[in-house]
């Protein structure tokens, strides 16, 4: 009787997220990955939703959400200490896939040094090459040997480049519907559909807060001022989020009273019910068009970090949020820097809060531009994984 086959070993994949959005991509990908190889393990670094899904995380996420020039020099010897043990950990385990998701700051450091050591490496989660030059691109192909994009206009530039890069769609616009259920996202957050409610998000990091809550809430306080029917609704990322944001409503509004309603988490349904949306700019920004939602975008950054872009003449767009990128004309005001004030904020926001999302020209835009990102992301990802781990090195 011949001898069996011996069996393959069931492959190991290293992923690591630096934040709450990479920690939803990763865990989604974990998910796709299991699919595909059901006996496979997972370690890294990534958050509750990545180790729900089934990672041994090495460090807790919140230790790289860092951002900004400034902030990153502060945090720099815990963050190359980090560094230095997940690159010692991965080649040690020797993983079939390291995958970097997002964090660039961090994640292309690791990647050049584990794929000079022989593992394959994933980017998941296209660095904005769009924005912070071009020839980045073929830096980030020293580092990775497949980039994974979330958005169409991505590829073609790595392309110009050498560097191997997938449009793989993006896990939002596959997870949120097309046709947004308000009057569903209100009665899950008991919020009655006679009155007129805006969203408050002033970010994920604790510096975002810091720096935009403030004025959000005065913001707020002088449109509620006019409108006694107005409603604010503040999702918060986690425990230290809230925390921080209580601390900055206490001096900016402190009779908020019940005009204002925070939430654990719930972001998505805050959006979806709300008439109009003040958010930071980023991540969120696709989440609130997705959800259909007119919006006003703000950001600030820490002066010494905004000075040093400008004078390195680092940021090559002209728009920030993502709707309007992924559009290529200004489909929301945006707000940056000394601009980000509660009159200019208020400003905006009236006229979205007066017209709500009866804006049909804006609707279509949306629809149009969710249809373009829905791909089976986690699937499209997992997929361009599997193909690279299983072609010679």
């Amino acid at each position: 009787m011949p001898d069996a086959a011996p069996a393959t070993p069931a492959p190991e994949f290293v992923l690591v997220a630096g934040e709450p959005s990479g920690d939803l991509l990763g865990a989604g990908l974990i998910q796709a990955l299991r699919a595909r190889f059901p006996a496979a393990g997972f370690a890294g670094i990534g958050g509750e939703r990545m180790i729900e899904a089934g990672l041994a995380s090495w460090h807790r996420l919140e230790r790289l959400s860092v951002m900004g020039l400034v902030e990153v020099l502060r945090h720099l010897p815990a963050l190359l200490a980090i560094r230095r043990d997940v690159v010692r950990r991965t080649l040690a385990l020797r993983p079939a896939a390291y995958i970097g998701i997002d964090a660039p700051d961090f994640n292309l450091g690791v990647e050049r040094r584990l794929k000079r050591g022989g593992i394959r490496t994933v980017h998941y989660v296209s660095p904005s090459v769009w924005a912070w030059r071009e020839r980045r691109a073929a830096r980030i192909g020293r580092s990775a040997d497949r980039v994974l994009c979330l958005f169409p206009m991505e590829p073609p530039i790595y392309a110009r480049h050498g560097v191997d890069a997938r449009f793989v769609g993006h896990p939002f616009a596959d997870a949120m519907p097309l046709e947004p259920d308000r009057a569903a996202a209100r009665t899950r957050l008991g919020l009655p559909m006679q009155v007129r409610v805006l969203a408050l998000l002033p970010g994920s990091r604790l510096g975002e807060i810091a720096r935009l809550a403030p004025d959000f809430l005065r913001a707020a306080q002088q449109l509620c001022a006019s409108r006694p029917d107005l409603r604010v609704v503040a999702p918060m990322a986690n425990a230290a989020c809230r925390a921080a944001f209580e601390q900055v409503l206490a001096q900016a509004w402190p009779d908020a009273g019940a005009t204002l309603m925070l939430s654990d988490g719930q972001a998505r349904a805050a959006m979806t019910a709300a008439d109009a949306v003040l958010l930071a700019s980023g991540t969120a920004t696709l989440e609130a068009m997705l959800a259909k939602r007119p919006m006003v975008v703000a950001y600030r950054i820490a002066p010494l970090t905004y000075r040093i872009v400008r004078l390195l003449g680092l940021l090559k767009v002209e728009r920030y949020a993502l709707p309007n990128i992924l559009a290529g004309r200004d489909l929301a005001p945006e707000l940056m820097q000394d601009a980000c004030t509660p009159a200019a904020l208020a400003h905006a926001l009236a006229p979205l809060l007066d017209r709500g999302a009866s804006d049909a020209a804006l609707q279509a835009e949306y629809r149009r531009l969710h249809l373009a990102l829905r791909a089976d992301a986690n699937a499209s990802a997992a997929a361009a994984i599997a193909e690279l781990v299983g072609t010679p090195p």
